[in-house]
């Protein structure tokens, strides 16, 4: 999918987003306040008795999550789920220090005890994590439905769903020997009071839907898997959205089936569009995390205005692409989320920011607050990673290798920040001599360092695509869901290790 640079909003769309606002926070009173007697004067009362103190944030961060997940294998559904998580999370900050307690129990009482355990952590100047028993609303967007996606289909029709998905991955090659297929749902309500009299709310529907097939041949088995998601109602899947994530997942394993030990040594890289994008979230979006870059762990700390990648290699974070897994309406702080310029035709131009580390660093928040519940500190994180889309078509690209590998879609990697050392597998790649495709290959393993990478990029094609909805990313033991994207990409000179 091409993104085009977002216009202003225009009068009606900037009354429908008021609007909307206004209904989340109704959802999210009505859910997370009134059960338990609390308004907004209680939530004043709370962040009065943290600023006794003196601080230089405060917030108050509520949550209600309704969950399901269902999963089929060997034709029969081995399990499903259902839970119902809540509680408040309350956090001062003063200087660098952070002082945060978390309950799930959500009464005045427990909300002023968390209030006087945090007041006590900020004036002993400690930092720790404690589990205990006059608003102005903030400007937001509106990107998805405020839809409960677990109501939108009944249990039967979700387990026929998988049955489905598994019937039509079994008819497509008779080689599939096994399916297994997951859905999980999700219904999220947070509500964000700030210390300066910031109101926020938010709805978050958040769909995923899981393939995994093994084809057998020859006594050898080889594993394909799709799927795809995003913040809306269950309604997405349809027949021919099944079909595709089918499609895809039997022929990763049909590759696989007929793939050779891969080549090892230096060599041009093509990297395909979409889910590759994973690649540059691991190996460079990380290191244009601002708190690493404040506390000068990233390689890329300190180089803002520098040319840090190859002309023409342009980078966004960008969480106000609708329906994504990545978006969101406000972070978790509150702020509303934005379209965030990282590198700009090579050159570094910032990094993205959640409120602490911007008011270190005395630069403005990038809406990229971000903490997996209430039990967890927000910090800044990714929403929607990628690359811009550069003018060659990919065919010409993957056609001017002379010797080198074609890696289509990747399997996991690691990354160290500090260093931008990675290591990556792919799972779907292609030898490719003279620039024709020769075979499949397997094991294809890339290492390398995501800045030199950066620098190494020679041939951007025309055809950006973002992932299918997938996506989930780790820091500091939270997991959030996320997106990556990037058009094809040839990388000079990048090191593989194969099995060959």
């Amino acid at each position: 999918m091409i993104l085009p640079v977002k216009p202003r909003y225009s009068y009606n769309e900037a009354m429908i987003a008021v609007d909307a606002t206004i209904e989340r926070l109704q959802t999210a009173r009505e859910l997370l306040l009134a059960p338990y007697g609390l308004d907004e004067s209680s939530l004043l009362k709370a962040l009065k008795v943290i600023t006794e103190h003196r601080i230089d944030d405060a917030d108050l961060y509520f949550q209600y999550t309704r969950s399901e997940g269902w999963s089929l294998e060997e034709g029969i559904v081995k399990s499903g789920s259902f839970g119902i998580d809540q509680g408040v999370g309350v956090r001062a900050v003063a200087g660098e220090k952070t002082a945060f307690a978390y309950s799930d129990d959500i009464s005045e009482a427990a909300l002023l005890d968390a209030a006087r355990t945090v007041r006590t952590i900020a004036a002993s100047g400690q930092s720790r994590r404690v589990k205990i028993g006059g608003h102005t609303v903030a400007p937001s967007h509106r990107l998805y439905p405020a839809v409960d996606p677990i109501a939108s289909m009944d249990s039967t029709t979700k387990v026929a769903l998988l049955e489905n998905i598994e019937q039509r991955a079994r008819a497509k090659d008779p080689r599939v020997v096994q399916v297994m297929a997951g859905l999980g749902c999700e219904y999220d309500v947070v509500l964000v009071a700030r210390a300066d009299g910031t109101l926020a709310a938010d709805v978050r529907p958040l769909v995923r839907l899981s393939l995994t097939v093994i084809a057998e041949q020859n006594g050898r088995r080889e594993v394909g898997s799709s799927g795809g998601g995003g913040r809306f109602g269950l309604a997405y899947f349809t027949d021919d959205m099944l079909q595709h994530y089918v499609d895809q997942a039997v022929h990763a394993a049909s590759v696989n089936l007929e793939a050779r030990p891969a080549p090892a040594g230096e060599m041009t890289v093509v990297l395909g569009n979409g889910w590759p994008g994973i690649l540059l979230h691991e190996a460079v979006g990380h290191g244009l995390e601002g708190d690493f870059n404040r506390k000068g762990s990233s390689v890329f700390s300190g180089r803002v205005g520098q040319r840090v990648a190859a002309k023409g290699v342009t980078v966004l974070d960008d969480g106000t692409i609708p329906d994504r897994r990545g978006s969101l309406n406000v972070d978790d702080e509150g702020c509303a989320t934005q379209r965030t310029v990282l590198i700009e035709d090579g050159i570094l131009r910032g990094y993205i920011q959640d409120a602490t580390n911007a008011r270190l660093m005395k630069v403005q928040p990038t809406g990229n607050g971000r903490r997996e519940s209430y039990a967890h500190v927000p910090m800044p994180r990714m929403t929607n990673t990628y690359m811009l889309a550069g003018d060659k078509d990919p065919k010409e690209i993957v056609a001017s290798i002379e010797r080198g590998l074609y890696a289509v879609n990747f399997g996991g990697g690691q990354v160290d920040i500090t260093s931008g050392k990675f290591v990556f597998s792919a799972s779907e790649a292609y030898w490719v001599e003279n620039g024709k495709i020769q075979y499949p290959v397997k094991g294809a393993t890339l290492i390398g360092n995501g800045p030199d990478a950066l620098t190494r990029i020679s041939m951007i094609g025309n055809d950006l695509e973002l992932d299918s909805g997938v996506g989930t990313c780790g820091k500091d033991g939270q997991s959030v869901p996320v997106g990556v994207g990037q058009p094809t990409l040839r990388i000079d000179g990048l090191t593989v290790g194969g099995t060959a």
